[in-house]
């Protein structure tokens, strides 16, 4: 006979939101050990950086020793915080680490020193969801449950704003709520993704925030964390269902870089997600990145990069070289909003009919 526990939790992270938990979960002893399975840890110290998680209303909440956390297991490959997998197993009692603010559990195999070790936790057994009434066996929780659906064919013809960038922390975000705030403002009903990464939702309620109609995740698809040879199905599905809203444009930023681990380089090759591209805006953080994001779009995907932003554009000298050596037009997201638009609502002009517009 299966044993199973109650328990309080202290915290659930964001990552966890399809599962619909509530406070009071039941714990299984028998642990699932893939992606997207959800667990009940308690934290096991404390850490003076990167010590927050994000809860379901996307606030940014202290973690203290003796938390119990409700997390989502998943993998991480961030150049500039925490690597890390799902181990091939786990047992009640085992030790786990924390490895992003939206609550993803592994078992860390890289740190960054900017941020110190992750938070660690012990693994206090599998929650169970009890999804038939009067259900007495439980299920493992997933966060695939009333997920958004993968598509092998894109049904939407939106044209969409492409946010990419070289790396994490280029200024993608920024730049995409600002072209969200931005259009939205021209009178387009705007629609925004987050479409690769790892599990939060602060982009996408920033892009919310400034004025989209909706905004989606691949965790609303109920993935962790993207990887090549997901993306585009994922992808997919999320623009089929962000066209219900008939936004004129959608706004779609994708995680990470465009030379990491996290898929992009999936969707960039894909004909049909590419064929409603209005617009390819690049973030950068200097000029060699500048130059190098526009030599791989252009000669590895053959593609063309229609502006680019972020800290390469934070003064003149960056700006005079972007426009002067790449001829691309170059506009900071933060300095000169007005500007960015201003260059992606060409872009949409040249491809939407002008009833459209």
């Amino acid at each position: 006979m299966v044993t199973t526990t109650r328990i309080r939790l202290d915290r659930i992270s964001s990552s966890t939101r399809n599962a619909h938990l509530s406070t009071e979960v039941i714990l299984g002893p028998d642990i699932v050990c893939a992606e997207g399975y959800v667990l009940a840890v308690r934290i096991l110290g404390d850490k003076s950086t990167y010590n927050t998680v994000e809860d379901l209303a996307g606030r940014m909440i202290a973690l203290r020793a003796g938390d119990v956390l409700a997390g989502t297991l998943g993998n991480r490959r961030a150049l500039r915080g925490y690597a890390g997998v799902v181990p091939d197993t786990l047992a009640v009692g085992d030790t786990i680490e924390v490895l992003n603010l939206g609550g993803i559990l592994g078992r860390c195999t890289s740190i960054n020193p900017d941020i110190g070790r992750p938070f660690q936790a012990e693994v206090l057994g599998a929650i169970l969801t009890f999804p038939e009434l009067g259900d007495r066996v439980g299920r493992p929780a997933h966060i695939r449950t009333g997920a958004v659906p993968p598509a092998d064919r894109l049904e939407s013809a939106i044209p969409v704003v492409y946010v990419a960038g070289t790396c994490m922390n280029a200024g993608k975000t920024v730049a995409a709520t600002e072209l969200v705030r931005g259009l939205t403002r021209s009178g387009l009903r705007v629609a925004a993704a987050k479409l690769t990464g790892v599990s939060l939702m602060r982009d996408a309620l920033s892009m919310q925030d400034a004025g989209a109609l909706t905004a989606l995740t691949f965790n609303d698809a109920g993935i962790a964390s993207t990887r090549a040879g997901m993306t585009v199905p994922v992808a997919k599905g999320i623009f089929n269902r962000l066209a219900s809203v008939k936004p004129d444009v959608i706004v779609a930023e994708l995680g990470d870089g465009i030379l990491g681990e996290y898929g992009v380089q999936d969707i960039l090759r894909d004909e049909e997600l590419t064929g409603v591209a209005a617009a390819f805006v690049m973030a950068a953080p200097d000029p060699v990145g500048c130059w190098g994001a526009n030599e791989l779009m252009t000669k590895s995907f053959n593609l063309p990069v229609t502006v680019i932003t972020g800290p390469a554009t934070d003064n003149e000298v960056g700006r005079d070289y972007i426009e002067r050596v790449l001829h691309l037009p170059a506009h900071n997201a933060l300095r000169d909003p007005a500007g960015l638009t201003g260059v992606v609502l060409n872009a949409l002009n040249s491809v939407t009919a002008p009833a459209a517009i």
